[in-house]
């Protein structure tokens, strides 16, 4: 366990918070102000880093809990404290609800922030956090249940009227009744993990012959990844692009819209590259989107960041797909082009502030484009790519953004998701945010694993991407002409050797570090800095 010696702040007084009601859609009562100055952040990664810098900037007290595999992580050490939770699987540690609230009391923290996966949009996670005095940064747990249930969520559209994908409406309990529903509207159908999203838990099943094998492999990863093993299905929309619109909303009764993302590309479900705006849309479109996902948030009393998620025909008709109760991955493309730090919202509106943002004034700036660089190697039917980070060399310069938790000498394990960095670029327009993003995919460097940054660099001198001309097929229909051009490049098994040569040397000269005792030892922040002076010479 790591401590540190600055003093936690005492914790603000617990009130259960209260969204809109969906039936009166009445406004929300006032929730009276709730100090948080220490955020025990219960994720790992780059969006740990995320929230504790957040943390920081807002002279919040950031605080971090760990699995065996990430003791070492940037994270860890960047934190005021840190807590091991548990092993490496997720199970034992990330999804442990028991230890995530035992390290929140030790840390006397004020409020937890789930990140995204993992918790996030686990109402039961919400709730005892709420029963611990915790301020939950995220949603309230009624709207979580509702927007959280995929099913439950396309009820409530259909009764408000909101486009919704044919499907449905409740859990299927057996391949049976996936099968009836199949037959009725034809295949091909998609499984979908009723309590998640970020692609987890979702099968296309073109035959009912491969109905039983996908159905098992759905729920196994649903469980695995949420915790609740629920499935339903809807028709699957093919040739369809994938729109979400960026939501946030206070205790107050204020609720704003910033904007599209454009998220098409991606493979087996899972998002690659995100951009705002889109080039789909034109502006009475976006307001028309706007104002179905601020009905959305209506309906079901929601408060935070959120996100509703749409897919667009090719007559720019929308429907519904569902809402993701968190922060997403991709919001730092809607950062870009709007100037509002979402992360810093999230926590201003969890501490009962109100919406300090006037719909009118949010017009998008700009172009931005983020590219997900995973562990996984493109040329190899992107394969995980488990590994040890032995070089590292991330882009800058004008328009750059790059978040990542990554540093030379991390192991990337099997245990968790393989985003590794995101990678953004701004522009004054798609075209130059396009040319930006070239260079900086250049500049980029991850030696001893292989990456998705080859694809990354097909993909953005691909003429149909550079046209725009998207949809949720894209990416497959592209991969056996980009395929040539993704080989790793020859150097880099150079610099890989190289750097091999150099981190085991400074493994062997570096001093062992012991779990600290109470107090500034080598794991906090005080601790690190009196380390570093004792090696300094004298007079220095």
């Amino acid at each position: 366990m790591k401590t540190t010696s600055r003093p936690a702040p005492k914790r603000g007084g617990a009130r259960r918070a209260t969204g809109r009601s969906a039936a009166a859609r009445r406004p929300a009562p006032r929730e009276r102000h709730r100090p948080i100055g220490r955020v025990l952040i219960a994720n790992r990664g780059e969006i740990a880093l995320r929230v504790l810098r957040a943390c920081r900037e807002m002279g919040i007290s950031p605080v971090v809990v760990y699995s065996e595999a990430d003791r070492d992580t940037l994270p860890v050490r960047l934190a005021d404290a840190a807590f091991r939770i548990g092993d490496a699987p997720a199970a034992s540690s990330y999804l442990d609800i028991d230890a995530i609230l035992k390290a929140a009391r030790a840390a006397r923290a004020d409020a937890v922030h789930p990140g995204y996966g993992f918790l996030a949009e686990n109402p039961g996670f919400a709730r005892a956090c709420e029963a611990a005095s915790l301020v939950f940064i995220g949603p309230p747990p009624e709207a979580m249940r509702l927007m959280g249930d995929k099913v439950e969520a396309r009820r409530l559209m259909e009764k408000c009227s909101v486009p919704v994908i044919p499907g449905l409406l409740a859990r299927a309990a057996d391949a049976a009744t996936i099968a009836g529903f199949a037959r009725q509207s034809g295949y091909p159908v998609m499984l979908k993990a009723a309590a998640g999203g970020g692609g987890k838990g979702m099968r296309v099943v073109r035959r009912e012959a491969d109905l039983e094998s996908a159905l098992r492999a759905a729920r196994s990863e649903a469980k695995a990844s949420f915790g609740d093993d629920g499935i339903y299905a809807e028709k699957l929309m093919e040739n369809v692009r994938h729109i979400e619109i960026q939501i946030l909303a206070d205790a107050h009764g204020n609720a704003v819209h910033l904007g599209e993302r454009e998220c098409s590309v991606q493979r087996r479900h899972q998002k690659l590259v995100e951009e705002a705006p889109s080039v789909a849309l034109r502006p009475a479109d976006r307001a028309r989107l706007g104002e179905i996902a601020l009905e959305v948030v209506r309906a079901c009393g929601y408060r935070n960041a959120g996100t509703v998620e749409f897919l667009l025909d090719a007559k720019g008709r929308p429907y519904f797909m569902e809402v993701n109760a968190r922060i997403q991955v991709e919001h730092p493309v809607t950062e870009l082009v709007t100037g509002v730090d979402l992360v810093r919202a999230q926590i201003e509106i969890a501490r009962g502030d109100r919406l300090g943002l006037r719909q009118d004034r949010l017009q998008p700036r700009g172009w931005a484009i983020e590219c997900r660089i995973l562990a996984e190697d493109p040329a190899n039917g992107f394969r995980p790519s488990p590994g040890r980070i032995l070089a590292l060399r991330l882009p800058a310069g004008p328009g750059i953004r790059v978040d990542t938790a990554l540093q030379a000498g991390d192991e990337i394990t099997l245990h968790y998701d393989a985003l590794i960095a995101k990678l953004l670029a701004w522009g004054s327009d798609r075209n130059e945010a396009i040319a930006r993003l070239r260079r900086a995919v250049d500049e980029f460097l991850v030696a001893g694993i292989r990456t998705t940054l080859p694809f990354d660099r097909a993909l953005l001198s691909d003429p149909d991407f550079v046209a725009g001309r998207l949809d949720i097929g894209f990416v497959d229909r592209l991969m056996p002409r980009l395929a040539p051009l993704m080989q790793e490049a020859g150097p880099d098994a150079e610099i890989a050797a190289i750097a091999a040569a150099v981190r085991a040397t400074e493994e062997a000269s570096r001093p062992a570090y012991r779990e600290a005792a109470p107090g500034p030892g080598p794991w906090s922040l005080a601790g690190r800095r009196a380390q570093m002076e004792t090696r300094l010479p004298r007079g220095h």
